[in-house]
């Protein structure tokens, strides 16, 4: 009787596992019904592909700047965003 007590936490930790991954899987699904699968409009993508390549332009300007004036080497460890 004893080594049938060491067991059952075993046999309730195997058991608990796969119905906790089963509730979580269940409540993600039920609390995002349209977003899985579901793409951007193009014209959404397109307007937010076109903003993040500008500001990818204006980092670069700003580190280009930042070099031509040697300035780069005093913000590295100022550790405040610009």
């Amino acid at each position: 009787m004893e080594k049938l007590l060491y067991l059952v936490p075993l046999i309730g930790c195997a058991a608990a596992c796969p119905a906790m991954m089963w509730f979580m899987m269940r409540s993600r699904k039920s609390a995002q019904p349209g977003q899985q699968g579901t793409p951007a409009p193009p014209a959404a993508r397109e307007q937010q592909i076109a903003a993040l390549r500008a500001e990818v332009e204006r980092l670069r300007a700003d580190r280009a700047d930042a070099r031509a004036t040697g300035q780069e080497g005093s913000r590295a460890g100022s550790g405040s965003p610009s």
